[in-house]
């Protein structure tokens, strides 16, 4: 049996991930206090479940039952006793939990009259923060669509890891004048290559084009630079999985998001399946751009 604690913050998609993963065959608890982890995890062993995988919410909706200290230590003394247990830890920036409590017009779970969202949100990011700390699955929902966090979801419950020795590697293509996705591991910025955006047959279409994929990655520049990016990235790997990390982020970012780090995200994670890494690809900025050049456009 595997076990998914999954946790975070209010307000950054826990309900609707938990619900994704009851369609996906998972067995669910919401909300379960979290002293109650290790009885849960023994009654589900003990009885034939028509599952494998069974997920538990936690989060600080237990009141003074939760401790992101505490359900730590009850993780890791369940590991211990052989109970197999990966945690996802779900966030958002400040400003697009805020947005999201005024659009919902519900409380914050630490709001009161004395006590604001704004407030409220930066009192449970300090309350959970030994858990993200921890966590094996970060995913931060900011930008995300309902169907995004979803994919996202499903890539992790369905991954055969067994593949990989444990590691799930996820190559995020993304547009630095959005930002870079906080969940990064790795970074690398690939600005330096000549952009297809201004070449007028090139500009509208994207790197899952092929006329795009050619012009990025038959560049003499592109070749040198995946060279030496496999190179490193061959002695990386081997490290992290000895040092016992299960997952490795990996973000490529160009200007907009559309074009370079979109071909070489999908490059690299067509090498890395080659070499048998289980991988996952997200274009984060993709769709945003095409819908900022059609608003251009119109």
């Amino acid at each position: 049996m595997k076990a998914f604690i999954l946790t975070g913050m209010s307000g950054a998609g826990k309900t609707m991930a938990i619900r994704h993963m009851e369609d996906l065959g998972v067995l669910c608890v919401d909300n379960l206090p979290p002293i109650m982890i290790p009885r849960f995890l023994e009654a589900c062993s003990n009885i034939e479940l028509k599952t494998s995988m069974v997920a538990i919410s936690v989060d600080i909706r237990s009141g003074s039952l939760f401790d992101a200290e505490g359900v730590s230590k009850i993780i890791e003394e369940a590991r211990m006793q052989g109970y197999i247990i990966e945690t996802i830890f779900l966030e958002a920036s400040d400003e697009t939990l805020l947005n999201r409590y005024k659009e919902t017009r519900r409380e914050h779970p630490l709001s009161s009259k004395t006590i604001g969202i704004p407030e409220a949100i930066k009192m449970e990011r300090q309350q959970v923060g030994a858990l993200r700390e921890s966590a094996n699955y970060l995913i931060d929902t900011s930008d995300m669509k309902a169907k995004q966090l979803q994919k996202k979801i499903g890539e992790i419950v369905l991954s055969d890891k067994a593949e990989n020795q444990g590691l799930m590697v996820e190559i995020i293509s993304f547009g630095f004048k959005r930002g870079v996705p906080r969940e990064c591991d790795l970074v690398f910025d690939v600005r330096f290559l000549p952009n297809p955006f201004y070449i007028p047959v090139l500009g509208r279409h994207t790197g899952l084009d092929e006329d795009v994929k050619e012009f990025v990655l038959e560049n003499d520049i592109t070749k040198e630079f995946m060279q030496k990016f496999e190179d490193m990235i061959s002695f990386l790997i081997p490290h992290y999985i000895n040092e016992g990390k299960n997952r490795l982020v990996i973000g490529i970012g160009c200007t907009g998001g559309a074009h370079r780090s979109v071909a070489i995200a999908e490059n690299i994670n067509l090498k890395l399946n080659t070499r048998g890494y289980t991988t996952a690809v997200t274009h984060r900025d993709l769709e945003l751009e095409q819908n900022l050049w059609k608003t251009m456009e119109g």
